[in-house]
């Protein structure tokens, strides 16, 4: 009787165990789209900024959560095939994937976390300079782009202030037409508004480096705060493996 108890309890306890790491598996799966979606929302939507940095940091840690999120979701279905299979071999493997995720995301997080530290430096050192030499040179179409975009979507004028353009190689070239500034920095964009540097007409107090760092802070904390979460998540879902894989018989050879 003492033995069936036991049996019965052991059974129990399997059984609790695999339902518990399922519903964690269902909702790890959903983790891993939304770290995904994290990752390729940065890419995608804020790639335009990534060519004004001169670190690849900021697009390491978009590109390895988008990695992350993608074994996750294998990685989900083969830890329900594991569970509900009761095969130690997959549980092995799964516990192994969870792991090489959990060491992904962290990276990532501490990634973010020394890039926010940096960023002002980097912003400092390098934007004037990138803003200045890169706009409208052949070969430097992302920048240019980015550079019109960040100047009109944040209503501002040059790294530090409007100024900063007269140290522009195209602002001194023939081809700028006699533009003070770029035509991004109008309050209204029309063809050569660029020539007037009146308050009235362009962002004239307004410098871009303060907006551009405030907006990629915000995203590593996004990136950090998602990358450290799932990866403290996973701590449960690698404990209930374990306490499952111990619960079960070895397989036969």
């Amino acid at each position: 009787k003492m033995r069936e108890y036991t049996e019965k309890k052991e059974t129990c306890g399997a059984i609790c165990l695999k339902y518990l790491l399922f519903i964690f598996n269902f909702f790890f799966w959903l983790a891993g789209g939304a770290v995904m979606a994290v990752g390729a929302w940065t890419l995608a939507e804020k790639s335009d900024y990534i060519s004004l940095l001169s670190s690849s940091t900021y697009s390491a840690t978009a590109y390895i959560l988008v990695v992350a999120g993608v074994v996750v979701m294998v990685t989900g279905i083969l830890g329900c095939c594991a569970t509900f299979k009761e095969r130690r071999n997959l549980l092995r493997v799964y516990f192994i994937l969870l792991l090489c995720i959990f060491l992904l995301e962290i990276i990532a997080g501490i990634l973010a976390y020394i890039y926010y530290q940096q960023l002002s430096m980097e912003l400092k050192q390098n934007l004037k300079n990138t803003m200045t030499q890169k706009y409208r040179k052949a070969g430097e179409e992302s920048v240019t782009s980015a550079v019109d975009k960040l100047q009109q979507e944040f209503k501002c004028c040059g790294s530090n202030n409007y100024t900063d353009w007269a140290d522009s190689q195209w602002i001194k070239s023939p081809e700028a037409s006699g533009r003070k500034v770029p035509d991004s920095c109008c309050k209204t964009i029309t063809d050569l508004c660029g020539r007037r540097d009146h308050p009235s007409n362009i962002y004239k107090e307004s410098g871009c480096i303060t907006k551009l760092e405030n907006f990629i802070q915000e995203h590593l904390k996004i990136i950090g705060a998602v990358g450290i979460s799932i990866a403290c998540v996973q701590i449960f879902g690698m404990i209930f493996t374990c306490c499952l894989y111990k619960s079960l018989k070895p397989e036969p050879y």
